[in-house]
């Protein structure tokens, strides 16, 4: 399929080929955040943008980490991220101060109640992503994609701003 574009697009500058990758990948990018979002909020009252925060919390020593660290880890601006874990915070799921080891770091901290979400919240999550995104794919589908996708990211932090974060091989 030919595709026009007006002059002085962007995508005028990429060939069929790529234009075709990169409009596949934003289409499912885009309605996967905005349905993980969907089916989040449904089920457990949770974000996208919360479920992000607390997965990243759990992959570190007790539940915590510097807010530095932790925007690395999401990949948000550290602003962002400020903003983001005081709305969590005003609802219990969070707890932020100062780092014992550091006092120049703002460490984030799992609550119990946040726990309590995150186990809430997994079952139906982790249904929906099979559904929705790996039971679209055979298992020799998945490998390559999972290959594809580890590709794109070493480059991605390669080229990128943002440090790799140091749970991320």
């Amino acid at each position: 399929m030919t595709r026009d574009f007006a002059p002085g697009s962007p995508f005028a500058l990429l060939s069929e080929a790529e234009t075709a990758a990169w409009y596949a990948y934003m289409k499912v990018h885009l309605r996967l955040d905005y349905e993980l979002n969907r089916q989040l909020r449904a089920d457990s009252g949770l974000s996208l943008a919360d479920y992000h925060v607390l997965v990243a919390l759990t992959s570190a020593s007790g539940g915590r980490m510097g807010v530095t660290d932790l925007a690395i880890r999401i990949g948000w601006e550290r602003s962002r991220l400020s903003h983001h874990l005081k709305r969590m915070r005003e609802r219990g799921l969070v707890g932020t101060g100062t780092a014992a080891e550091d006092r120049r770091v703002t460490e984030v901290v799992l609550s119990e109640a946040s726990w309590e979400a995150l186990r809430q919240a997994a079952p139906d999550h982790v249904g929906f992503v099979r559904q929705a995104f790996l039971d679209a794919l055979e298992p020799g589908e998945q490998a390559q994609l999972t290959t594809l996708l580890e590709r794109v990211y070493d480059r991605l932090v390669e080229r990128g701003t943002l440090p790799r974060p140091e749970d991320h091989p």
